[in-house]
């Protein structure tokens, strides 16, 4: 089960992501659009190198260098505008990496050079109310031909949104604001654990 971080700083965030880790989170994305270098590299930081292995960036991709992350993470945005030879030189010195895409279309058509990627929203966002999809991810998943990238499941995933999500043809899922939206993020990521387990 993978974990996105809050776009946004919140309060008492890296203890929240550290209990998450101690609670069973095999992966966490660090998205943080508006960080500078330096706000990202102390946040990196933060969470402690002990954690790298389980860390992918999403921004200021050099930071993983010598820094024990193997993973990086490329926007749509990023992902069209980067040369095959780009993204081909950081698959061959060891990265794991993953984009994101909006159609099964752009799915079917990614490089091999991705491991995963998410789709979404796939149910109403938590985190951007009255953002949904009107895709039929049933009917589309059914058809997938692509399987050589996991597919990830983003948007309004909740516990009892998972077993639908897998049914539908998903790898896994992500969560975002069942987390960062909530109270008792560590809770809900127990709860959505649990009902991942039992898949």
């Amino acid at each position: 089960m993978i974990a996105i971080t809050n776009p946004i700083p919140i309060p008492n965030e890296i203890d929240t992501i550290h209990s998450l880790f101690e609670n069973g989170l095999e992966l966490l994305h660090i998205r943080k659009p508006e960080f500078t270098e330096l706000e990202m590299k102390n946040f990196i930081a933060g969470i402690g190198r002990e954690f790298s292995k389980q860390i992918s960036l999403h921004s200021h991709h050099q930071l993983a260098l010598g820094s024990g992350i193997h993973r990086i993470h490329f926007s749509e945005k990023r992902r069209i505008e980067m040369a095959e030879e780009s993204l081909k030189n950081w698959k061959e010195s060891g990265f794991k990496l993953s984009t994101s895409i909006h159609n099964m279309i752009d799915f079917e058509q990614l490089s091999n050079v991705f491991d995963y990627a998410f789709f979404g929203p796939v149910f109403e966002s938590i985190s951007k109310p009255n953002y949904a999809s009107d895709i039929d991810f049933e009917k589309e998943l059914y058809h997938r031909k692509n399987n050589k990238t996991a597919l990830i499941a983003l948007g309004g995933i909740t516990p009892d949104k998972i077993k639908t999500a897998l049914e539908y043809g998903f790898d896994d899922v992500a969560l975002l604001g069942t987390l960062w939206n909530s109270n008792h993020p560590i809770e809900n990521f127990k709860q959505c654990k649990k009902t991942d387990l039992s898949q």
